[in-house]
C-alpha cells in the first residue's frame, strides 16, 4: 500500500530469502510453525494505522463505558465460567479490520470482529523484525505503535503479564499447549518473561490457592496469563481439576469474563461508522432476501470455525432454536485486494492489538493476507503470497 516500498520488495524478492525467513523464525521460536507465513510483510500508510487504532479505541471505550451494556452483557457469560472479582476493563484486546472501498472510492476500515483476549504479543514482534532483517528492509520501518520501542514494549508486556510477581509464580495457561498452533508465541513469551507454560489440566488447587508441579516441587500460582478458550474446553470435553468460579487467591493477566463481554456478542450493540450491520439470529425478523450479502457467525469460535459466507435459508433454519442467540448475521464485507503480488492483488485483514494498563494502548498489528472467501490462514491453503504477515510503516 506504499507503492515504492512494495515495488522495491517485489523486485528484490527471492525464494531463498523466504526460506531463510521460515528457518530463522523456527530457530527463534524453538519449534516448527504450523501455520503459513506470507512471503511478504505489508507496508501500511501511517495514517491508515492511526485511523484503525483510533477506531478500535472508540469501539472498545463505547462498550466498557456503557453501564447498560455492562448489565446486558452479563448474559453473555456462561454461569460455569463466570470468574469472581472481575476487573473494571479488559487488559488485552484485539480489533480486526477489513479494508473496503466506500461509495466515493475511498479506502475504509470496517470492523470484522473484536475479542478481549490475548493474541501473539511475543511472536508478532519477532516476525516483524525477522522480515526486516532477512529481506534487508529500510531500517526506518517500524512495527510497534504508540511510540514504543523494543525496550519499552518489553517493559509494558512484563507489567501486564508478570506484574509485581516472581516469574516462577506466573503461568501461561492453555489446553495441551505443546500441541497448539500458538506454541511459538508461548515459547517466545517464556523466553521474554521467564514464566512457565502450563496445561490447564495440570493446575491443581489447595485451599483457595492454585499450584503446578515442576520437577516434583509444588509451585504456587499467583497470576495467570490465560490462553485457554472456552469453546475448545467444551468441544474437547476437557476435565478440569479446578473450578474457575471459586474465589481464589489469584490475579488474572486479563480477566476471563471480558472474553465474553467484548466479542462478536458486542457487535450488534455498537454504533460506529466502521461497524457493519449485525443482528443476533434470534432477533432477526424478517430474514434478508439477499443472504449472499451476509455472513453467519457463531459467537464464540476462533479461526473462522463455523462461519458461513453467503448462507442459504437452509443454513439459517439449521441453527438450533435454543442456540439462535449464539449466532450473528453480519453484513458481508467485500475486502479490496490491496497488495501487489506475483499472483495478482491480494486482500488483507489487519488486527490492531491493545494492552490496557494505564490506558487502552495500541501496541502492534497482525496481518492476514488471503485470496479466499475468508482471511484466516486455514482458509488460504495451497496458495503463495498469503498467510500470516506483519505490518510495517514509516513514521513521518
Amino acid at each position: 500500500m506504499i507503492p515504492s516500498l512494495r515495488r522495491q520488495f517485489n523486485e528484490n524478492y527471492t525464494p531463498d530469502k523466504y526460506q531463510s525467513l521460515l528457518k530463522r523464525m523456527e530457530e527463534r521460536c524453538g519449534t516448527p510453525i504450523k501455520f503459513r507465513l506470507s512471503e511478504t510483510p505489508c507496508f501500511l500508510p501511517k495514517s491508515l494505522v492511526d485511523q484503525m487504532s483510533d477506531y478500535g479505541k472508540e469501539i472498545v471505550h463505547q462498550l466498557v463505558e456503557n453501564r447498560e451494556y455492562r448489565s446486558i452483557s452479563n448474559e453473555s457469560i456462561p454461569p460455569e465460567f463466570n470468574v469472581p472479582r472481575e476487573a473494571p476493563h479488559p487488559m488485552f484486546v484485539q480489533v480486526d479490520f477489513g479494508l473496503v472501498r466506500g461509495n466515493e472510492g475511498e479506502l475504509q476500515p470496517k470492523l470484522v470482529e473484536l475479542q478481549a483476549f490475548p493474541s501473539l504479543y511475543a511472536y508478532q514482534t519477532a516476525l516483524a523484525q525477522t522480515y526486516i532483517d532477512v529481506f534487508g528492509l529500510d531500517g526506518r520501518l517500524k512495527y510497534l505503535l504508540s511510540g514504543l520501542d523494543e525496550a519499552s514494549y518489553l517493559k509494558l508486556l512484563r507489567r501486564a503479564i508478570v506484574g509485581d510477581h516472581d516469574p516462577e509464580n506466573v503461568i501461561l495457561m492453555d489446553i495441551d499447549p505443546l500441541h497448539q498452533k500458538t506454541l511459538p508465541d508461548f515459547l517466545l513469551t517464556q523466553k521474554m518473561l521467564g514464566i512457565r507454560t502450563v496445561c490447564i489440566t495440570k493446575v491443581k488447587k489447595a485451599g483457595n490457592r492454585l499450584f503446578y508441579e515442576n520437577g516434583g516441587k509444588r509451585v504456587p500460582i499467583r497470576r495467570i496469563y490465560n490462553r485457554a478458550i472456552v469453546d475448545e474446553l467444551e468441544r474437547k470435553g476437557v476435565k478440569l481439576g479446578i473450578d474457575l468460579r471459586d474465589d481464589l487467591d489469584l490475579e488474572w493477566a486479563g480477566h476471563p469474563n471480558w472474553y465474553f463481554r467484548i466479542s462478536k456478542y458486542s457487535i450488534p450493540y455498537l454504533q460506529h461508522e466502521s461497524v457493519p450491520k449485525t443482528w443476533f439470529l434470534d432477533k432477526l425478523d424478517p430474514i434478508p432476501p439477499d443472504l449472499e450479502n451476509y455472513a453467519l457467525k457463531p459467537l464464540y469460535s476462533f479461526a473462522g470455525t463455523g462461519v458461513i459466507i453467503a448462507p442459504s435459508k437452509y443454513d439459517i433454519a439449521a441453527a438450533p432454536a435454543d442456540k439462535r442467540s449464539q449466532y450473528i448475521l453480519q453484513e458481508r464485507l467485500h475486502f479490496e485486494p490491496m497488495i501487489d503480488t506475483p499472483f495478482g492483488r491480494t486482500k488483507v485483514e489487519v488486527r490492531v492489538m491493545y494492552i490496557w494498563l494505564d490506558e487502552l494502548l495500541p501496541v502492534l498489528t497482525i496481518l492476514r493476507m488471503g485470496r479466499g472467501l475468508m482471511m484466516g490462514v486455514d482458509h488460504n491453503r495451497d496458495m503463495e503470497w498469503v498467510g500470516s504477515s506483519a505490518g510495517l510503516y514509516l513514521d513521518h
